[in-house]
């Protein structure tokens, strides 16, 4: 890792809000001295994971719903490909669910687009150097609501392409497994779950902020 100077990539499907992260990150001062360089920016999930694989930055700012990979599923890959990259979410989804997954996956910081910035700005530095902070509207969340299962990345992905309409063999040959692997992580998601039929495996996926509602479905 650098030590001159962090340097960050942004996450986010929106351009305007890229923007502001960028320009707030690179001020020089605001969280620290000499600014965090935006090496990188992406617009989608797949375009986050293959930016951190080239540049390998200190900082992942990362929002969880955009297209063609959810933040959850970024994060796992990013462990994978730069695990020393520090991962923050900046998301305006509450969903226990999504929210029990990140911090499970081991999110480095977690913080609200419903608040003002001002809070990650100033708990930046300390993530960067090693420390983590969850943004006390996430820990209330869990506090009131009963923990959901936690699924596993190969049942995640299972999860996300039966509610494309995938069949077992068209999952097994996106993943790379066999149609018989495939039907035990279907069952074992739908027993984690408590649900019976893609249509209430669909309706709890989106309530509990597993998929993104803005998908092609």
């Amino acid at each position: 890792m650098r030590h001159d100077r962090y340097y960050a990539i942004v996450a986010d499907d929106h351009a305007i809000v890229r923007a502001g992260l960028k320009d707030a990150l690179e001020k020089p001062g605001l969280v620290e001295q000499d600014g965090i360089k935006v090496v990188a920016e992406a617009g989608d999930g797949l375009s986050a994971i293959a930016e951190v694989r080239k540049h390998r930055p200190e900082l992942l700012l990362l929002d969880v719903s955009m297209p063609l990979a959810g933040g959850v599923e970024v994060l796992v890959e990013v462990r994978r490909w730069s695990p020393d990259t520090k991962v923050v979410v900046l998301t305006g989804v509450s969903a226990v669910g999504l929210i029990s997954e990140l911090i499970e996956a081991g999110v480095d910081g977690l913080f609200s687009k419903a608040s003002s910035n001002e809070e990650m700005y100033e708990k930046l530095p300390n993530i960067l150097r090693g420390g983590r902070h969850i943004a006390k509207q996430f820990l209330d969340v869990l506090e009131e609501n009963p923990k959901p299962a936690i699924l596993t990345d190969r049942e995640r992905q299972t999860l996300n392409m039966i509610i494309r309409g995938r069949s077992n063999k068209e999952i097994a040959e996106g993943l790379g497994i066999s149609v018989k692997t495939v039907d035990k992580h279907r069952t074992s998601l739908m027993q984690k779950l408590k649900v019976h039929s893609v249509p209430q495996l669909m309706a709890l996926a989106l309530k509990e902020g597993m998929i993104d509602a803005s998908l092609e479905l």
